[in-house]
């Protein structure tokens, strides 16, 4: 079956944020592998040191069957990490309490860039950047609308 997933990159927080993800969405992290499991392979070098437990990938639904996906990104195997805003994952919870439970947990230590309000097209917006700088908005269509 087809499917679609968000991928983050972090420095080195991987585990720590999608530890905080399973929490914000009482879900289970499915998978997570570290760059220290990754068998020797003839002609390539090992995992630089201090990257043997950093978090090669990770797999964590969320809501609606979506799933996260994450990985590490140290600087020692050569990654770049810039936090940029062009990425926004944007959620559509079943309910206005779930909306508000669910926006409250990410912006925990994060930025509200637009506090959780109706709005005039009758829909609960909000949006914000978690503590890790990844950016979320909560759009649901409120019933009778």
């Amino acid at each position: 079956m087809a499917s679609v997933a968000t991928f983050l990159n972090f420095t080195n927080r991987t585990e720590e944020a999608f530890r905080f993800y399973a929490e914000v969405f009482g879900s289970e992290i499915r998978e997570l592998r570290r760059f220290g499991e990754v068998p020797p392979s003839p002609g390539a070098p090992p995992p630089p040191p201090g990257t043997e437990s950093l978090v090669l990938f990770a797999f964590l639904p969320i809501l609606g069957g979506h799933e996260l996906m994450g990985s590490d990104a140290p600087p020692q195997m050569g990654f770049s990490l810039t936090q940029g805003n062009n990425v926004h994952i944007s959620l559509a919870p079943d309910t206005r309490e779930e909306a508000e439970r669910i926006f409250a947990a990410l912006s925990d230590n994060g930025t509200v860039e637009k506090p959780l309000a109706e709005q005039f097209w009758g829909g609960l917006f909000g949006s914000l950047t978690d503590r890790f700088g990844i950016h979320w908005i909560i759009n649901m269509l409120l019933k009778g609308c």
